[in-house]
């Protein structure tokens, strides 16, 4: 298991050394296996993960109990259901492997100590949080103003993890498309 994960996470000019080993020594790594569930809907979310291998999906069932992806978290990044583990809510959304995956874990008691003690977390993670609430708002506007085909397009170009490793039912519900659309799509693509 390699830490360079954290550096990858953990991208602030205020981060010093000695913050960084803090930072990892409060982290325990964690293999899940493929479709195994982070958190469940309806639990309080009490940690928070890294993705170092792997990919991780967030989903919801709809009113007619369909799965619909919401996001998906990719190596390098962290997989966080933000609302429950600040709010201390009960969860809306499952987070769950889609491939066997590497994670590191830091439960929220040790978060807090480190934002409450570390200037430097404090820091990122303000910088963090307002980086997620743009990448948000930007998926519901272009949900709205881009053809399915584009956001496809979008996705293979800036996140291909997903496109190597998620089941294309998962990718059709995050595009907000039917699997036949998703796969007409993909054929149109080919023969382009």
């Amino acid at each position: 298991m390699s830490t360079s994960v954290f550096h990858q996470v953990y991208k602030h000019p205020l981060f010093t050394e000695a913050d960084m080993q803090q930072i990892i020594a409060l982290h325990q790594p964690v293999k899940i296996a493929k479709n195994e569930l982070l958190l469940c809907e309806g639990k309080t979310a009490n940690a928070y993960y890294l993705v170092e291998q792997g990919l991780i999906r967030f989903y919801v069932n709809d009113f007619n109990g369909n799965e619909i992806t919401t996001q998906f978290t990719c190596e390098n990044e962290i997989a966080n259901e933000v609302s429950s583990l600040f709010q201390r809510l009960p969860s809306v959304q499952n987070i769950q492997a889609v491939t066997d995956a590497l994670v590191w874990k830091i439960d929220f008691e040790n978060f807090q100590y480190l934002y409450h003690s570390l200037e430097s977390v404090r820091e990122w993670g303000r910088e963090w949080m307002s980086a997620k609430l743009f990448e948000i708002q930007q998926r519901s506007v272009e949900m709205i103003t881009q053809s399915a085909s584009t956001r496809y397009l979008h996705l293979m170009q800036h996140r291909p993890q997903i496109i190597r490793q998620a089941p294309l039912k998962y990718i059709a519900s995050y595009l907000g498309i039917a699997d036949t659309s998703l796969s007409r799509i993909r054929k149109d693509l080919v023969s382009a």
